[in-house]
């Protein structure tokens, strides 16, 4: 078979452990972090603060939110890397179970997915006013099936695509950045009163940390291929510290000399033909991703409910297709609600894995004695009902106590209730299920084409 071939038929260790010879230099692993973070959304979030709250307010706001959902990132990542597994198939012994992971998965698959095709359905309308040309329903098509494409060949497509697409989006927004802004003084911009509504600092957090946390959560499938712990921490810091900082920032000093929170518009508007290409190249570099994560949750759902082996690519096309056409239909855009009510419930799931993993370690042994191995543990808990519990607990903590972070609340419920649960043995599983060695492609195969195919 030839390499092409073996490129497009290779599944990126969807069920499987990423072995140490498919692992990545860690600066590939962060350009494609960074393009997760920086991104119109993060000028949005920015311009949001910027709108409410005074510069060194906002700066406040991004540092409390930031540094919080940097450790619990990190944690994650480095779980992630030890094990070489993506964050669903991490969860099966990371709290959750054999069949509480399908939940995770499923939950992930669904989020990430929708939101692919509700910034697909931007994407196109990018697409529409830069080339003109069919109308937004086949750009929504095309615009949706480019990425899916892109996806097809994993992270090796998707570090190339991260390659080109990051230093277009800094460079390009960076000129229309200096076009908004060089009419103003930068230290009137920052002593200035916010133009709107005043925003608290717990409500500024709260914005900061609940738009990264999904981010937080699918870390592992990112840096299962990272070589070791300072890896995850450097790409992080890295990424964090230019993506939430820098871009956001300047979303809150564009929100200040525009007096208006719609700073997406303002660029595209004021930049035409140049702002419209920022809005293509921010989607695209981040929309791959969305799409990645949700084919390994769909995966791994489909393992774990209908015993069926899934190739990632299959579940890669089936998503990308389904995103696509909803796209094109228009009907992503009343789903929004429903994405944002899945955030509520997704941080629990943080707390749970760091609180089992690093502490707990009910099934540590096991992924460590494996792990030596190269493999898979032999069983995994059916169930672990204590998982469930402080999920529950978790979320309701987060949406409904009248204090605190919303977001951060929910982790911590849930990561203080596993481990008080744990401190009295019930963390235990129900039943044990066989975990079945993947069957194609095999390890070997596609180690040897990782290994071969990646850019060094």
């Amino acid at each position: 078979m030839s390499g092409t071939a073996n490129a497009v038929g290779r599944d990126d260790f969807s069920l499987s452990r990423v072995p140490e010879s498919a692992r990545r230099p860690w600066f590939s692993i962060a350009v494609q972090r960074f393009g997760q973070i920086a991104s119109f959304h993060q000028f949005l979030l920015g311009a949001v603060l910027g709108f409410g709250m005074t510069f060194w307010n906002a700066v406040l706001a991004i540092t409390l939110g930031a540094a919080i959902m940097e450790v619990i990132t990190v944690l994650l990542g480095v779980a992630g890397m030890r094990e070489g597994l993506s964050t669903s198939v991490l969860t099966r012994w990371s709290g959750f179970g054999h069949r509480g992971s399908a939940l995770v998965g499923l939950l992930m698959t669904i989020s990430l997915a929708g939101w692919f095709g509700v910034q697909n359905g931007a994407f196109a309308q990018g697409l529409s006013n830069l080339l003109g040309g069919p109308p937004l329903w086949a750009w929504s098509l095309i615009g949706g099936m480019l990425v899916t494409g892109i996806v097809v060949f994993g992270i090796h497509g998707m570090a190339w695509t991260a390659y080109l697409t990051v230093p277009a989006f800094l460079l390009l927004s960076g000129y229309a950045i200096w076009d908004g802004l060089r009419m103003h003084s930068l230290s009137e911009l920052m002593s200035s009163a916010p133009p709107g509504p005043a925003l608290s600092l717990a409500a500024g957090t709260t914005l900061v940390s609940g738009a990264f946390i999904m981010g937080a959560i699918m870390t592992p499938d990112l840096t299962r291929f990272n070589r070791s712990t300072g890896d995850v921490v450097k790409q992080t810091v890295l990424s964090v510290t230019l993506g939430e900082f820098v871009i956001g920032l300047i979303g809150v000093l564009l929100a200040h000399a525009a007096k208006t929170s719609d700073v997406v518009n303002i660029i595209t508007s004021s930049s035409g033909f140049l702002g419209t290409l920022i809005l293509v190249a921010a989607i695209l570099k981040v929309n791959d991703w969305n799409l990645y994560c949700a084919s390994l949750g769909l995966v791994n759902t489909i393992d774990v409910l209908l015993g069926k082996r899934t190739n990632r690519i299959g579940a890669t096309l089936g998503l990308g297709l389904l995103g696509s056409v909803l796209s094109a239909l228009g009907i992503l855009g009343q789903f929004q609600g429903f994405l944002t009510w899945i955030g509520v419930i997704s941080p629990p799931i943080a707390g749970i894995i760091i609180a089992e993993y690093f502490l707990v370690r009910s099934w540590r042994p096991v992924l460590e004695e494996s792990r030596a191995r190269g493999e898979l543990p032999a069983t995994a808990p059916t169930w672990v009902p204590a998982a469930v519990a402080c999920w529950v607990f978790g979320a309701v903590a987060g949406a409904f106590l009248p204090f605190g972070i919303p977001t951060l609340t929910s982790v911590l419920a849930a990561f203080l209730g596993y481990l008080l649960l744990g401190r009295f043995g019930l963390t235990r599983g129900i039943g044990s299920t066989p975990t079945a060695a993947p069957t194609a492609p095999s390890t070997k195969e596609e180690e040897h084409r990782v290994a071969s195919h990646h850019p060094h």
